[in-house]
């Protein structure tokens, strides 16, 4: 097929390391490192978590907004496992719900694998290593980006 997707370019202000903000969803306004492109196209990124609580997260490169702010993780070992597969979870088969279903209690959800718990900890155990390096990084990670009246973000140099 001629008509086969093909994975976005990566922008060149973004760079594994380089500091991004989030411009949607739950985490908002939180400052996360990006780690590689993941080969859909996606940017895969992480708080570090225990850091600002931002975990191992596919984002679309529209939805960031590149900071000058790099961290240098060429010394991080990152493991092999991270790719689109780790995110994707088991197909759900469409069931007829009865009315008792329909309007009862909240399904609960499923807890998060071991081994992605595991994973999380080893990524943020080696971004950390390099983020403690620069003095007040930590600080910076942990403060939300937000705009103030009569600021205008394209006027800005982040």
């Amino acid at each position: 097929n001629t008509r086969t997707a093909k994975p976005t370019k990566l922008r060149t202000s973004i760079t594994p390391g380089t500091v991004l903000i989030l411009l949607a969803g739950r985490f908002r306004g939180k400052r996360v490192v990006f780690l590689k492109q993941l080969e859909g196209g996606l940017l895969l990124v992480t708080g570090p978590f225990r850091v600002n609580g931002v975990p191992l997260k596919r984002v679309a490169q529209s939805y960031v907004l590149a900071t000058s702010t790099k961290i240098d993780i060429s010394g991080a070992q990152l493991p092999e496992e991270l790719s689109d597969d780790l995110f994707k979870g088991p197909r759900k088969t469409i069931k007829q719900l009865s009315e008792q279903k329909f309007f009862g209690d909240k399904v609960e959800k499923a807890p998060l694998p071991e081994s992605f718990i595991a994973l999380q900890k080893q990524v943020d155990q080696a971004i950390i290593a390099e983020v403690s390096k620069t003095p007040l990084m930590t600080n910076y990670l942990k403060n939300t980006f937000t705009l103030k009246k009569g600021q205008a973000p394209h006027l800005m140099k982040f």
